[in-house]
């Protein structure tokens, strides 16, 4: 338990950075999740224009310090990859 008045401070500080990071994580999981839902119905233009809006959000995510770049680099050309052999 936190005693003195700086610690309280960090203390609330520390929940609403994890609020807002994790509103951040799963903004980022719902638009892979729609780039996925995307690719599985097979249409081509729909899942490019799904991988254009969910790369930034990738991106932002780095940012903003949700995730680390080469874990965003990793996905990214997962995503890229995967969008490549659909249209193989």
């Amino acid at each position: 338990m936190a005693n003195t008045p700086s610690a309280k401070k960090a203390v609330n500080k520390i929940a609403k950075r994890t609020q807002v990071n994790k509103a951040r994580r799963s903004r980022v999981r719902t638009f892979i999740r729609k780039f996925n839902d995307a690719l599985a119905g097979g249409d081509k233009a729909s899942a490019e224009t799904a991988f254009r809006n969910c790369e930034p959000e990738i991106m932002r995510a780095v940012s903003k310090g949700v995730l680390h770049k080469n874990t965003a680099a990793r996905k990214v050309s997962r995503l890229v990859k995967r969008l490549k052999a659909i249209s193989a």
